[in-house]
């Protein structure tokens, strides 16, 4: 099957047809994975959602002590004489 490659603002796509991705078990809104192997590009579905687990971690991580964020906060010496 030949596509083409689309300009979509300052990205591009290709329209992917709805028959192509059944065949890998995809439709419309599934997230995925790409990559490029061996200079193609490859689709590949996600069975699970990206950030499966985080809240778990972070719970883990406050209990242990492992929060604190990896850089601390910091201000400019304007900054209080911003106004909101």
């Amino acid at each position: 099957m030949i596509s083409a490659v689309k300009k979509f603002g300052h990205s591009a796509g290709v329209i992917i047809p709805k028959p192509l991705l059944a065949e890998f078990g995809a439709q419309a809104g599934d997230n995925i994975e790409l990559r490029v192997e061996a200079g193609k590009i490859v689709i590949e579905r996600i069975d699970t959602p990206p950030r499966k687990g985080w809240a778990d971690d972070a719970r883990r991580l406050a209990a242990e002590g492992d929060d604190e964020p990896a850089w601390p906060d910091f201000a400019n010496d304007e900054d209080a004489k911003l106004t909101w």
